[in-house]
């Protein structure tokens, strides 16, 4: 991959059509495009939905006093329409940088709301930006395999807490984490790498605890997949498509449910090599009402590690996954399962946007990514899609309760989003108001 300030000055050459009427590269306005143009890519790969994407960079557009700029946003692409320029044109950014750890993301979150406020130079954004992408993890490989053993775990307790699984969970924690962290730098196997995972883990529990695979097979291995399963990518897309972004919302829909295909069709080899049935349902007795908890416990320090936080940051996340989880409880109750993340993302979305104003915070980008996988519903489509390919009853079933659940949570980040936002704007009004009124008495 080119670094980020020649992929800027070839972006910026591309802007120019006609020598004696377009901005040279070094003009303010130009470099206003391709600073945007840079920022867009990274904010997509920090898992941020289009049209907030969009929304940001228009935002950060004004800021600069570049208000005609008109920026479209797609899942690999960046398009900014110049119609102040002579003649008009539009810039195209591909988006192709891998996805970003969470320290990345509070980074690039932390440089653009700087940049805003005090309109630095867009060459300096650009190069400090580029520096936050090439920044190697703060973590190494065995940190990382701790984390994701943590996550397993912690899922585990969340989705099937059974004493007799526990083991299960930490050594297909300490499996399947050395299959992505290994899969995540050798790129022909990072493109099978959820069939490959899936299969093995199937194998492993089939082989290693085959009296609890007749009970729990699906149970068992999908905590151990919790980071391949598309949650956030299905949550994203129904975010996209409830706010008009087709294009994105349904190419994101496809890429989701092509990736549950991918792990149900690994899980359905497994399932077949060693003859195991496929019954979801484990007959052992559960643990008591404190394990889930324990489980957001374990799935707070798990994305810590794994993820790559920021520092300081772990009692937000267990903060937010707390929330997110207590949301879902509530939502429980009064809607039922399906709907549960409904109140869940409508709790949960405005109180992180309002925490994020404590000075020692993170940026909203990383508790809301790991509250949405509190919330994710990809495990239940990949149990029902598993289901459904090994022929159980009850997976199409439960593959419709997937997508109630997708729109439900992207319905309740929406009005949450704009809640968030309504009130903002009305708090920064009433200060401006009492600004000018303190000013008048002064006067």
């Amino acid at each position: 991959m080119k670094p980020w300030k020649t992929r800027l000055q070839e972006a910026l050459a591309t802007l120019v059509t006609d020598e004696s009427t377009a901005p040279r590269p070094d003009e303010p306005s130009a470099k206003v495009l391709g600073m945007l143009g840079e920022l867009g890519p990274a904010l997509l790969a920090g898992s941020q939905p289009t049209n907030e994407v969009a929304a940001t960079l228009s935002a950060l557009a004004k800021a600069y006093d570049r208000t005609e700029l008109r920026v479209a946003t797609l899942p690999t692409l960046v398009l900014i329409d110049d119609p102040a320029a002579d003649p008009p044109r539009t810039s195209v950014f591909s988006a192709d940088l891998p996805a970003l750890r969470l320290e990345q993301v509070d980074a690039i979150e932390r440089l653009i709301t700087r940049a805003a406020k005090n309109q630095i130079d867009p060459d300096e954004v650009v190069d400090r930006a580029a520096k936050i992408v090439e920044d190697p993890p703060r973590f190494g490989f065995w940190l990382s395999l701790v984390g994701h053993v943590l996550l397993t775990v912690g899922f585990g307790l969340v989705l099937n807490p059974t004493a007799a699984a526990l083991p299960i969970y930490a050594i297909l924690g300490v499996i399947i984490g050395v299959l992505l962290l290994a899969g995540s730098r050798v790129r022909t196997l990072a493109l099978v790498l959820p069939v490959i995972a899936a299969f093995v883990a199937t194998l492993f529990v089939g082989l290693a605890a085959p009296e609890l695979a007749k009970v729990s097979i699906l149970s068992l291995v999908t905590p151990a997949l919790a980071s391949l399963l598309p949650g956030l990518t299905l949550t994203m897309a129904a975010v996209e498509l409830t706010s008009g972004q087709i294009i994105s919302g349904a190419s994101r829909t496809v890429y989701g449910f092509a990736t549950l295909a991918l792990l149900a069709f690994g899980v359905y080899v497994g399932i077949t090599v060693t003859g195991m049935p496929h019954a979801q349902t484990s007959s052992d007795p559960r643990l008591g009402a404190w394990a889930p908890w324990l489980g957001i416990l374990l799935v707070a320090f798990g994305y810590y590690l794994y993820s790559v936080a920021p520092k300081h940051s772990f009692i937000w996340i267990l903060f937010a996954l707390t929330v997110a989880y207590s949301g879902q409880l509530l939502g429980n109750v009064l809607l039922g399962s399906t709907l549960s993340g409904l109140i869940g993302a409508l709790i949960v979305v405005p109180t992180i946007y309002l925490v994020a104003h404590v000075p020692m915070a993170p940026s909203p980008a990383v508790m809301l990514t790991c509250a949405y996988w509190m919330m994710v519903p990809g495990s239940m489509g990949f149990i029902g899609l598993s289901k459904a390919a090994s022929g159980t009853a009850g997976g199409g079933s439960e593959l419709l309760q997937t997508v109630g659940a997708v729109i439900a949570i992207a319905i309740g980040m929406v009005i949450g989003t704009g809640i968030s936002r309504d009130t903002s704007a009305v708090s920064q009004a009433l200060r401006r108001q009492s600004a000018r009124n303190r000013k008048n008495k002064s006067e």
